[in-house]
Formats: C-alpha cells, sequence, structure tokens
C-alpha cells in the first residue's frame, strides 16, 4: 500500500488506500457504514459495523467483495487494523 488519501460522500470523510499490486482502493467499511446510516459518532458506527458483520457471518452470507484489514488512520491519528472493501 503506497497512498493514504482522505475521500469526501456528501461532506464527510471516507479514509481510503490504494493498494499498488492490485491497482484499487480499499475504502473504510466503518466510515462507509457511518455515511450510509447518518451516524456521525465513529465509535457508534464502529459497534454497528461489527454487529452486522457477525449477523452477516453467522448467517452464512457472502461479502460481495472480501473485506480486508488494512492500518488506517483513526481521529487521534494513530493507525488501527480496520475493514476496509475494495
Amino acid at each position: 500500500m503506497s497512498k493514504i488519501s482522505i475521500r469526501f460522500f456528501d461532506d464527510r470523510e471516507v479514509r481510503a488506500v490504494w493498494d499498488e499490486e492490485h491497482a484499487k482502493w480499499w475504502f473504510s467499511v466503518v466510515d462507509i457504514v457511518g455515511i450510509l446510516n447518518e451516524e456521525r459518532d465513529h465509535t457508534k458506527a464502529g459497534n454497528y459495523w461489527r454487529w452486522l458483520k457477525r449477523k452477516i457471518l453467522k448467517e452464512n452470507v457472502q461479502f460481495v467483495s472480501g473485506a480486508h484489514r488494512l492500518k488506517l488512520t483513526a481521529a487521534d491519528g494513530k493507525k488501527y487494523l480496520t475493514d476496509t472493501l475494495g
């Protein structure tokens, strides 16, 4: 991963990472879930994503695009593993 970027959707930040090897962008699932649910609290959006992911996996539903865990910079400036979709 060589490029880290912040994209915007409806004036909301979406963290993204460029994957040079596969020539594609990976976007933070939590950021996207927060936008779709109109949730500005990142912790609540993250909790909702973890609940939804458990439910999806329990029902044996497959993601259209595989989720990958990549390190993205959080609001506190530190890098954490986060689910991303490409």
